[in-house]
């Protein structure tokens, strides 16, 4: 039996995987938990689905980190003027990233969802994890080669268990420090740095196949989440979700096209290109894990050079969270103040705007946003305990924070662009078909009107390894037309 084409999209797949959630997660609730330590068959399977999947990614973290940070810097020695580049890239990061987080507290302020929240419904506990800037300046420091964590602490049973954990924060300042290193070093450093590119691009075809795998993801996290924690408590949190995502929408609807017509791009171009990124960002919850299609929509939809975008793109699925870091944080502080009943003055508002644009590399690119949180609330002094709070509503807000993420990670690298004169404008306004540009040695090799090349010296405008949708292609730049994502 042939399937129908629309059951091949991304899109069909996650509505139907987030409708057999709730269903499953309710079914589970209903049969009620084996004894008071175990819970019923199917609510273990839904809980082992999710944890599963998140592993899966958090598996990819690390060499995905690694590669593409290093891969990223020794890309910039194909740019011209790579340090103003860098420098303007930084800049618009935290740009947006202040205009998200404002937005965000105006949005908490007026619609007050702390107050609509019930008490009795909800119960708040300490996070498994929690941010500190204590935390985060050793964090800096790495104490190994992989930034290879090891805590004890007794299991269920009373004996001593070991876990091994990885520091996000080392991991980026080791491998920016090698590729630092690399392109100082020079023509001996070549094989090392093509070696990165390499790996990265194997380790893209990976994620790939874990991002595939995602409906079933979200089922398991979607469905946990529901027999978990149930409709009274996440329909108490209904106030915060629809807070959270007005300050998404808001964000991805009026100030990023504002942005692009400011700088001279069209904003219907802007959401025909990004929407295959947003969309598996949506449906992966890792902006890690979509970073291979959010840098093919900026070098194949947006025309963005591969030797800039591959280093903004990488370094932004790892630092720019619009989503993760800027409006999550800042809505969820107000709403633990209110719940509370803690009055947050003028110094706690603008703390909470300092966290998101300094802090916001402690999100990491993987799924949720614990540790910001943590570190937002332990700066303004609100207790941690509102971290528990929200923990029934996670994936469904993780879902609209990823898919902000990488549509600013991909609007940021053209708009740079744009303003130093290396876009491809004629690409960036040229017709998708099924989703993207198609990728012809004509378009390809064409000039933008800024007199800017899509290509950056030897860098074909492709994306190496990004997933089953990267166009292979020649030194001269003559390639098929891409396949859909």
């Amino acid at each position: 039996m042939r399937l129908p084409a629309w059951s091949k999209s991304f899109g069909v797949q996650v509505t139907i995987a987030l409708i057999a959630g709730v269903v499953l997660g309710l079914v589970a609730r209903s049969w009620g938990p084996v004894s008071e330590t175990q819970d019923n068959w199917l609510g273990t399977t839904l809980e082992t689905i999710g944890s599963s999947y998140v592993t899966l990614l958090k598996a990819a973290v690390v060499p995905l980190i690694i590669t593409a940070i290093i891969a990223s810097i020794g890309n910039l020695r194909k740019v011209t003027n790579a340090a103003k580049l860098a420098v303007s890239t930084l800049l618009w990061f935290a740009l947006t990233a202040l205009i998200a987080v404002v937005i965000g507290l105006i949005i908490g302020v007026v619609m007050q969802p702390g107050a609509h929240a019930d008490a009795a419904s909800l119960q708040g506990g300490a996070p498994s994890s929690e941010g500190s800037w204590i935390g985060f300046l050793t964090g800096l420091i790495p104490v190994n080669f992989l930034g290879l964590e090891v805590a004890t602490a007794p299991d269920d049973t009373g004996a001593l268990a070991s876990e091994v954990n990885f520091n996000v924060l080392q991991l980026i300042i080791v491998s920016g420090a090698l590729g630092i290193a690399a392109v100082k070093v020079g023509k001996a450093a070549e094989p090392f740095l093509e070696f990165a590119e390499a790996a990265l691009a194997v380790v893209q075809k990976v994620v790939w196949w874990i991002v595939r795998i995602a409906p079933i993801g979200t089922l398991g996290l979607i469905g946990n989440a529901v027999n978990s924690y149930g409709w009274s408590t996440m329909g108490s949190l209904l106030w915060f979700v629809v807070a959270v995502y007005i300050g998404l929408a808001i964000v991805f609807f009026v100030v990023y096209p504002l942005l692009a017509r400011i700088n001279g791009l069209s904003v219907r171009q802007y959401f025909s290109g990004v929407w295959p990124a947003t969309q598996m960002g949506f449906v992966s919850r890792s902006s890690i894990g979509t970073m291979p299609v959010t840098q093919k929509v900026a070098t194949d939809n947006f025309g963005v050079p591969q030797g800039y975008a591959a280093f903004a793109v990488p370094f932004g699925s790892t630092t720019k969270m619009d989503g993760c870091a800027a409006i999550y944080p800042a809505i969820a502080a107000v709403f633990v103040a209110q719940f509370f009943g803690i009055e947050l003055g003028p110094i706690q508002y603008l703390l909470i705007i300092f966290v998101s644009v300094i802090g916001s590399a402690a999100t990491a690119g993987t799924t949720g946003a614990t540790v910001m949180l943590t570190l937002t609330l332990s700066t303004i002094g609100l207790p941690l305990e509102g971290v528990g709070l929200l923990l029934a509503i996670e994936p469904i807000v993780d879902m609209g924070r990823t898919a902000l993420n990488v549509s600013g990670q991909a609007l940021i690298p053209a708009i740079v662009a744009k303003r130093h004169g290396i876009l491809d404008v004629t690409r960036y306004d040229a017709k998708r078909i099924d989703g993207y540009v198609p990728v012809t040695a004509e378009v390809a090799d064409g000039a933008g009107a800024d007199g800017g090349s899509n290509v950056v010296g030897d860098a074909p405008t492709s994306v190496a390894g990004s997933g089953d949708a990267g166009a292979a292609g020649s030194a001269a730049g003559s390639r098929t037309e891409s396949s859909r994502v």
